[in-house]
């Protein structure tokens, strides 16, 4: 079966796209087991279009022993069983397009699962095999081998590397489930480009690469100079030699070549460059569409903080023909209600970074629950689930406080989720004014002002690249788009007066002609 495409916008329907972060596990179960999965999803497509989102971001949902979380796939060509079939997915794809809605969907090419059919081939297979030239294997290092063949560390915790039986060893820039694929390999490269044309036929409208930064690696996997921390949400520059290397350019080329092939498709890279220049890179003519800029994810609540963060959003792509791409939550990073303060100064915070981040140009990703305010939740040892948790010695709780399950309606859990309250995270009480049943009949709720906010977004005022700075009081941030839409941010410590023009929007209430603390209104000029 292959889904036919939304026929309604333009080819670079993109550019100004919104897309919506699906995390399979903990969107909507549809089968009852306490996880999420495609039917969850296909039942809220309503919701979704209501909303009025673009197009969706699908998390893994390959066949995967789920080390993490699906992000180890055992078959790139698949559906895990947990989360439903092809014919599933391919009805999915066929009701979104119905409703407008784009489909993009996961692609994992730094590494396989250790159960890919080609892993077990090499484990089963001599050193120096063809099997096993498809991963990183080396011989160790020190007088026997008993040493990895460099320093490197894992993102996730421990060595990069991991022995065989037989002696040598493999590389996994993250967990040991996860073997990193060699790229200088034809083989390899040509299974990525048949991966590409297997969902692109299905109807896909594109894909988000997981660490696009991250497949290619040094001649001679060189040790790299030690630091502090040389995570992957670390802004290390050249000397963390996993990542950002210049050959890997060479790939993102083949990756666009085969989507140029079918019109209207677009890749966005997670590219943890924090380097303007670097990360523009990623975004020449022949590479990939998108890339996400996480300076606005990691920027701290001030106004000099934010203001750099778009400066530097908007200075990487200025010399690409790619727009800029905002993001303020995802997966892998505590929710922006958290970061902010959490509570009621975390939500009053994120209602106003809602309204910055949909008034800037370019695409804009909202995180599955943004549009419920919901916040990280303070889980139990004993459920913690990622593998940062096991791989640090039980010294980073790793990022399952951001993936509980979305609650749907309901005062108790699972509100609505599923039909069990054996949920693969444990929901906790107190979220029934959280639930998006709650939110809908609430003019004044977070979800309001999403779906008022992406409605808003459409008109003419929000059109044009770039933003132009205005004055502002201290504490502030303002800036008027091409189109008209003039937006205000008071990061101060006391309300301000509201500039002149029409309010179209205010992130909480607007009295006597004062926009609060941490408050946000968009106005037409």
């Amino acid at each position: 079966m292959t889904a036919v495409p939304p026929t309604t916008t333009t080819p670079d329907w993109w550019r100004e796209a919104v897309f919506y972060q699906v995390y399979v596990r903990s969107f909507a179960d549809g089968t009852g087991d306490g996880v999420g999965d495609l039917a969850g999803i296909r039942a809220h497509l309503p919701y979704l279009a209501e909303l009025g989102v673009d197009a969706l971001w699908i998390t893994p949902f390959y066949p995967s022993p789920m080390h993490d979380h699906g992000y180890d796939v055992a078959d790139p060509r698949g559906v895990e069983p947990v989360f439903g079939d092809l014919p599933g997915f391919d009805a999915l794809l066929a009701d979104a397009h119905e409703r407008g809605i784009r489909v993009t969907i996961d692609l994992v090419p730094n590494h396989s699962s250790h159960d890919h059919e080609w892993f077990t081939e090499a484990l089963a297979s001599p050193p120096g095999s063809p099997a096993r030239a498809r991963y990183f294997f080396r011989d160790g290092s020190g007088p026997h081998g008993d040493s990895p063949p460099n320093n490197w560390p894992s993102v996730f915790g421990g060595p990069a590397w991991t022995r065989v039986p037989d002696g040598q060893w493999y590389l996994h820039l993250f967990a040991p489930e996860q073997p990193d694929l060699d790229y200088s390999n034809p083989e390899v490269v040509a299974d990525l480009e048949e991966t590409l044309r297997f969902w692109l036929d299905r109807g896909v409208d594109g894909f988000r690469i997981d660490v696009a930064h991250g497949m290619a690696k040094p001649p001679g996997l060189p040790d790299m100079v030690p630091a502090e921390d040389t995570g992957l949400f670390a802004d290390d520059g050249p000397g963390d030699l996993r990542f950002d290397q210049d050959h890997v350019h060479a790939l993102h080329r083949r990756v666009r070549a085969v989507l140029d092939q079918y019109p209207d498709r677009m890749a966005v890279g997670e590219v943890w460059v924090f380097d303007d220049e670097r990360l523009s890179h990623y975004l020449r003519p022949d590479e990939l569409h998108l890339a996400f800029n996480f300076r606005l994810l990691t920027a701290e609540w001030g106004a000099d903080e934010l203001r750099a963060a778009v400066e530097h959003s908007l200075n990487t792509v200025a010399p690409t023909p790619a727009p800029a791409c905002w993001v303020l939550s995802n997966h892998d990073r505590p929710r922006h209600v958290t970061r902010y303060g959490g509570g009621e100064v975390g939500t009053r915070r994120a209602r106003a970074a809602a309204l910055l981040q949909l008034a800037l140009p370019g695409v804009a990703y909202v995180y599955n629950g943004d549009e419920l305010g919901m916040p990280d939740v303070d889980l139990p040892d004993e459920v913690l689930q990622d593998p940062i948790w096991e791989r640090s010695g039980h010294t980073e709780r790793g990022r399952d406080g951001c993936r509980v399950p979305v609650p749907w309606s309901g005062d108790e859990p699972p509100y609505g989720f599923s039909s069990t309250a054996d949920t693969w995270l444990p929901m906790p009480p107190g979220w029934g004014p959280l639930t998006a049943a709650a939110q809908t009949g609430d003019a004044d709720s977070m979800l309001s002002l999403y779906r008022e906010a992406l409605a808003l977004r459409r008109g003419p005022a929000f059109r044009g690249d770039g933003v132009e700075w205005l004055p502002a009081p201290d504490g502030c941030l303002a800036f008027r788009r091409p189109g008209g839409l003039v937006c205000l941010l008071n990061l101060s410590p006391a309300p301000v007066p509201l500039p002149e023009g029409q309010v179209l929007l205010a992130s909480g209430p607007v009295v006597d002609g004062q926009v609060p603390v941490d408050g946000a209104v968009w106005l037409s000029a």
